[in-house]
């Protein structure tokens, strides 16, 4: 199994909105989000306001091979809030 670990813009976005709307790649296993992942540092306004600019949150792909992991890197890193993506194992 091989990990993907990405970091994701949430500035102007509210609660996972950023994360619900990233185009998965097709051969994930599975796929989490969370402040668990990495985060910018915890958010300073109400859940019903947008986040902040500088504000990024980081999510976990798990996949079945590592050139497959390759595959996705290249994927998320063409989406405009995917700020960096990095095969971990």
């Amino acid at each position: 199994m091989a990990i993907v670990r990405l970091k994701i813009d949430l500035a102007g976005t509210k609660g996972d909105e950023a994360w619900r709307e990233l185009q998965q790649f097709g051969e994930i296993q599975s796929a989490a989000f969370g402040p668990q992942y990495g985060s910018g540092s915890p958010c300073k306004h109400s859940p019903d306001q947008p986040h902040a600019r500088g504000e990024w949150m980081g999510a976990e792909i798990r996949l079945a091979t590592p050139l497959l992991a390759q595959y996705a890197v290249s994927h998320y890193l063409e989406q405009p809030r995917v700020l960096d993506a990095d095969v971990v194992e």
